[in-house]
C-alpha cells in the first residue's frame, strides 16, 4: 500500500512536471507548440530586427548610389512641400508683428539696428548676400561628403540627425507661416538683395513666383549651420579647422539678421529643431552621434565610431 501509494505520487509529480514543460513552447511533448507558419515568421522577424541593428552599428561605409538617392529624393520632397504651403499673407505678417513685439518687450530687438548698419557698407552687405545663397548648400553638402569619406561609421546617424531637423522644419513652415523682416508690414527693414541687385533669396526678385515666401520659421540657415559647425567640431582633427566649425554657425547668424532674412529667434527655431534631431537619432542608435570613444589604447583620432557600436557580446 505504501509503495503505491509513493507511486501514484510520484507518478502525479512527473505528469505535472511533464504539463509544465510541454506548455512551453516547443518544448516536451504536450501542450501548444508553434507551428511551422509560425516559426517561419519569428524567424524572419528576428532576422530583420538583426540585419537592422547590425546596419546601424556597423562602422561600413554606407551604399554611396542609395545616399545620393536618397538626398536627392529628400530634397525634392523638401523644396516640394515647403514651397507648395499656402502663402497665407495676414496670419504671416501677423506673426511677424507678434514676434517683433515680444522681442522689443524683452529688449533684445537688434534686428533693425544690424540691418541699417550693414547696408550701409555696401561690399560688405552684397557679400553676405552671397554668402546667404550660396553657403547654405554649398558647405552642408562638403561636410556630408566629408563624413562619409572620413567617418563612415558616424554618417548614417548624423545623416539622419539633418534629416529629422529638416522634416520638422517642414511642419514648422506649414503651421507657422512667418514674413522675414524684410517683408514685414511698417517693419521699416531694407530688403538688401532688391536694393543691391544681388541675388540672394529665392524669395526676392523673379524666384519669388515659384518660392515660399513666408518659410521663415524655423531657420534651416541655422539649423544646417549648427549641424555643420558641430560635425566638424567634434570630428576635425586640426585646432583651426575645429574653430572654423564653431565660427560658421555664428556668421550665419550675423548673416540671417542683416540681410533682414530672419528674426534671430527664427534662429531659436532652428536651433530646437537641432537638438530633436540629435534626440530623435539617440533613440534610434542607442549612442549620441558624436560621443567620444573610451577604447583603452587605442588611437582615438583613428576611431570612426564610438566604442559601444564595436563591442561584441560574449556568451556565457
Amino acid at each position: 500500500m505504501g509503495e503505491s501509494t509513493e507511486q501514484f505520487a510520484a507518478d502525479a509529480a512527473g505528469g505535472q512536471a511533464a504539463a509544465q514543460a510541454g506548455s512551453v513552447p516547443g518544448e516536451g511533448r504536450t501542450g501548444h507548440r508553434p507551428d511551422g507558419a509560425t516559426r517561419a515568421a519569428q524567424s524572419t522577424g528576428a532576422a530583420v530586427r538583426s540585419r537592422i541593428r547590425d546596419q546601424r552599428r556597423s562602422p561600413a561605409r554606407p551604399r554611396l548610389w542609395f545616399e545620393l538617392a536618397l538626398i536627392g529624393v529628400s530634397y525634392w520632397l523638401y523644396s516640394l512641400v515647403r514651397n507648395a504651403v499656402p502663402e497665407q499673407d495676414v496670419i504671416a505678417q501677423r506673426h511677424a508683428t507678434w514676434i517683433w513685439d515680444l522681442e522689443q518687450r524683452l529688449g533684445v530687438a537688434v534686428e533693425h539696428g544690424i540691418n541699417h548698419a550693414v547696408d550701409s557698407v555696401g561690399w560688405l552687405i552684397v557679400g553676405m548676400n552671397y554668402y546667404y545663397a550660396t553657403l547654405h548648400f554649398i558647405v552642408t553638402i562638403g561636410v556630408l561628403v566629408w563624413l562619409y569619406r572620413s567617418h563612415p561609421g558616424r554618417y548614417a546617424a548624423a545623416r539622419t540627425v539633418l534629416f529629422v531637423t529638416t522634416g520638422l522644419a517642414l511642419i514648422g513652415f506649414y503651421f507657422y507661416p512667418l514674413a522675414p523682416p524684410r517683408l514685414m508690414t511698417g517693419g521699416g527693414f531694407i530688403d538688401t538683395v532688391k536694393v543691391h541687385d544681388t541675388w540672394g533669396s529665392m524669395a526676392s526678385g523673379a524666384a519669388a513666383s515659384v518660392s515660399n515666401q513666408y518659410a521663415a520659421m524655423p531657420s534651416m540657415h541655422i539649423g544646417w549651420s549648427l549641424w555643420c559647425g558641430l560635425t566638424i567640431f567634434f570630428l576635425a582633427r586640426a585646432a583651426w579647422v575645429r574653430a572654423l566649425g564653431l565660427l560658421y554657425p555664428a556668421l550665419t547668424l550675423l548673416v540671417i539678421v542683416s540681410t533682414a532674412n530672419h528674426f534671430w529667434m527664427d534662429a531659436v527655431g532652428g536651433a530646437l529643431c537641432l537638438a530633436l534631431g540629435f534626440t530623435a537619432a539617440r533613440l534610434l542608435y542607442h549612442v549620441w552621434v558624436y560621443q567620444l570613444p573610451r577604447t583603452k589604447g587605442a588611437p582615438t583620432d583613428d576611431l570612426t565610431v564610438p566604442e559601444q557600436w564595436t563591442l561584441t557580446k560574449v556568451s556565457h
